[in-house]
């Protein structure tokens, strides 16, 4: 039994609304108040391309190409029916919704990695399949030989198609591995650089492609598993150099090879939703992945290639803290210095996103207002652990949409304000991007909290370093009082003292 394509120009019109619902979606979530709306047009686009999929491919019972009956050779392929394809669909949907409802706000980027692995799991399997049953997939040109049973040749550009496929798959699945191990404290941030890493990477790369490029002329097994072990490894080795530092960028491009994985696959599946979708998402991670880089003063093609930049990229968090004098505030004093400001800038970083500070914060900035004060929120594109980190936990605490400003929005205020109260960011407040070329993070925008009259800053220790592995001058200024507590125990107190 042979699943064919009907209708044709239903679903081409279907795939095409599809496609305008995720162009709709990728326009809504540009902004948080339309970020909603955009979702509920990709849920829509996503229904009617999976729907149209299952409705347009039917079973038939036998296949007959310039008059000769393969029956036979399909009759081996156990295909599945489409009770079997609801099911599995219900599974992974249930599985989906538990886990959406379980996962807290903080580990999102896991679940980001996690996603994405398994987008380029699924790229790979799908070349698999489609390799090994070619017919199945009409990708192949029968061929009746003198001796023996027909068999299957799989046409050239299927087979570039495929192995593109796979090979994007592969990385996408192995790199997002690492990248969730890091991210969910299962490995150090710390990057991993092996000896003669890069050539060992240009290596790999430049195998992976010369073996697509001779799986045109010969589709021999042995060709196609090499490329997909190779590709595996080569994920692997491309994000365990690249430090916690620059894991939101990692995140950023994972997710945009998962699209190119899923164009691929779409070319080979025949399948134009696919193709559009993958595209979407490839195209518009690859430019996320390139503004994140200038904000981090990155190259783009060092994190593709896979921690080139890592010797000044930082993410080692081994740099040495240095011993100055410092004051030391508490939770009454900062509240007092506060409620007399006219405007206070609150910065978050991951330490918040740790401490699940983000609800202890908004009731303070509600208690702020009560007292007279202008309340804004400074977010620098790359805090936290993933793009868009810090709004999402905003967003979930219900800080209104109007208080949250990017670092090139808000920037320039903080020589007016009154008080900047960081919680939990330092990388990103570091003035020594501005002024040290030695520094690793030397060339990166950060906001420019050490403007402010009084900085209150949040954080744990005096005896850790972010993730860039360097000290932060602003610790040890005049103008600066740290608050040493966890976060979110020094937020509730405040609010306190608010009180």
């Amino acid at each position: 039994m042979e699943h064919v394509s009907t209708g044709s120009s239903f679903a081409a019109l279907a795939y095409l609304v599809a496609g305008v619902c995720f162009i709709l979606a990728l326009r809504g979530l540009s902004s948080p108040t339309s970020s909603q709306r955009g979702n509920r047009f990709g849920m829509i686009g996503m229904t009617i391309a999976v729907v149209t999929t299952l409705v347009t491919h039917v079973p038939v019972d036998r296949l007959v190409v310039q008059g000769a009956d393969y029956t036979a050779l399909l009759a081996r392929v156990d295909y599945l029916t489409v009770i079997e394809l609801v099911a599995a669909i219900g599974i992974g949907a249930i599985i989906g919704i538990v886990t959406a409802r379980r996962i807290a706000m903080t580990d999102m980027p896991q679940l980001v990695a996690a996603f994405h692995s398994l987008v380029g799991l699924a790229a790979v399997l799908v070349a698999c399949a489609a390799y090994l049953n070619p017919v199945a997939f009409g990708i192949a040109d029968m061929v009746i030989p003198m001796i023996g049973e027909p068999f299957a040749v799989i046409r050239p550009v299927s087979r570039i198609e495929m192995g593109l496929g796979v090979a994007i798959g592969a990385i996408t699945f192995s790199g997002s591995v690492i990248a969730f191990l890091k991210l969910n404290g299962n490995m150090g941030g710390k990057p991993i650089m092996l000896p003669g890493r890069h050539v060992i990477n240009l290596g790999v790369l430049a195998a992976i492609l010369i073996l697509i490029a001779y799986f045109t002329q010969d589709q021999s097994p042995w060709i196609f598993w090499t490329v997909t072990i190779l590709s595996f490894a080569i994920g692997f080795l491309l994000i365990i150099p690249i430090g916690g530092a620059d894991m939101p960028v990692v995140v950023s491009m994972l997710n945009s090879y998962s699209g190119w994985a899923a164009a691929a696959m779409g070319f080979t599946l025949h399948n134009s939703a696919m193709i559009i979708t993958g595209a979407l998402v490839g195209s518009s991670g690859a430019i996320l992945s390139y503004i994140m880089c200038r904000a981090m003063n990155r190259s783009f093609i060092s994190v593709i290639a896979g921690g080139f930049g890592a010797e000044s990229g930082g993410g080692g968090g081994d740099g040495a803290k240095i011993d100055r004098p410092w004051k030391r505030g508490s939770a009454e004093d900062a509240a007092f210095l506060m409620s007399q400001a006219e405007q206070v800038i609150i910065v978050p970083g991951y330490g918040m996103a740790v401490a699940q500070a983000q609800h202890a914060l908004r009731e303070m900035g509600d208690k702020l207002k009560e007292h007279g004060v202008r309340v804004k929120y400074a977010i620098h594109p790359v805090a936290g652990r993933m793009p868009g980190h810090m709004n999402v936990l905003l967003a979930e605490a219900n800080v209104p949409y109007d208080e949250v400003f990017e670092l090139e929005d808000i920037n320039s205020e903080f020589a007016q304000t009154d008080v900047a109260f960081v919680i939990g960011a330092n990388d990103v407040t570091n003035p020594a991007a501005k002024t040290d070329k030695t520094s690793p993070i030397y060339g990166m925008p950060v906001l420019d909290v050490e403007k402010a009259k009084t900085v209150l800053f949040i954080k744990r220790s005096m005896g850790g370093v972010g993730y860039a592995g360097v000290d932060n001058d602003v610790f040890y200024m005049d103008n600066t009082m740290m608050l040493l507590a966890d976060a979110k125990k020094m937020v509730e107190e405040i609010v306190k003292s608010l009180d």
